[in-house]
């Protein structure tokens, strides 16, 4: 895979020289990997998404986790199914909340004995270039070298796209009280651009993970870090959305700082 053949992906990286490409190669071709998208109203951007990551994956599957969206997103994951077996779809009955709807993903993974899951925003916000990079840092000269690998705004190479003053503000002082309540020690601890290795998911007490919303991301790790997962981190560039809209309310932000100080009290403790 060339320069030239990311150029025609639909949304090009812009961002230069410190974006870092992908290898040339699909990594790690003889292991199952799923690909999970979460949802909601996300007509404009699924088609085209799914389409990108299965030229830049192509012996991966997709899972479209769908929480009735009146758009149709739904009914076109349905027709999309029924034409490529590599894609899939569960439909839940409302708009249940992020966490659950990744989370959702993540059980089938490892019920259906996927190898890695790599979960992602359905909005492209999150580039599939990234995708064969992921998953080759989880493995180091075929021996296990992490568990989870995160696609990370915030070490040197990565970034952020398009968002206003506020919302970096807003992002760089969540990721900080994680980092610090929850002792955690990647630097972007609410990215939602991960591979996990399943068998990791075996330690985990799933009836323990309560976010429902966006402070999933960061309850989720903590769980991960408690039961011996290795953590890394990989630099992306993170797109803000271009079409449809954002899910984020402050609702939402308050529940998630609630919910990670809850945690932090437990780490605090040492319960």
């Amino acid at each position: 895979m060339t320069a030239d053949f990311f150029s025609q992906l639909r949304r090009p990286l812009t961002v230069g020289e410190r974006i870092v490409l992908p290898v040339a190669t699909e990594p790690l071709s003889r292991s199952r990997v799923l690909v999970t998208l979460a949802t909601y109203n996300e007509i404009e951007n699924l088609p085209d998404l799914v389409s990108d990551i299965l030229v830049v994956l192509p012996s991966a599957e997709i899972l479209v986790v769908d929480d009735n969206s009146p758009d149709g997103t739904g009914r076109w994951c349905d027709v999309k199914a029924a034409e490529d077996i590599r894609v899939h779809c569960f439909h839940r009955e409302k708009k249940l909340g992020l966490g659950t709807a990744i989370l959702a993903g993540l059980r089938h993974a490892l019920d259906q004995g996927y190898e890695y899951v790599i979960n992602m925003d359905a909005d492209y916000s999150h580039h599939p270039v990234y995708l064969p990079a992921l998953l080759c840092e989880m493995e180091e000269k075929g021996a296990r070298k992490f568990d989870v690998m995160i696609g990370s705004r915030y070490i040197q190479g990565g970034g952020i796209q398009g968002w206003p003053i506020g919302r970096h503000v807003m992002s760089k002082g969540v990721n900080l009280y994680s980092r610090w309540l929850l002792r955690l020690s990647v630097r972007d601890c609410s990215g939602g651009f991960r591979c996990y290795r399943t068998r990791m998911f075996q330690k985990l007490d799933w009836d323990l993970v309560q976010s429902v919303g966006y402070a999933f991301q960061e309850e989720f790790l903590w769980h991960l870090k408690r039961s011996g997962a290795r953590i890394g981190e990989l630099p992306v560039l993170f797109v803000n959305r271009r079409k449809g809209e954002s899910k984020i309310d402050v609702r939402e932000a308050a529940s998630a700082l609630w919910v990670i100080g809850r945690l932090g009290l437990t780490t605090w403790l040492g319960i």
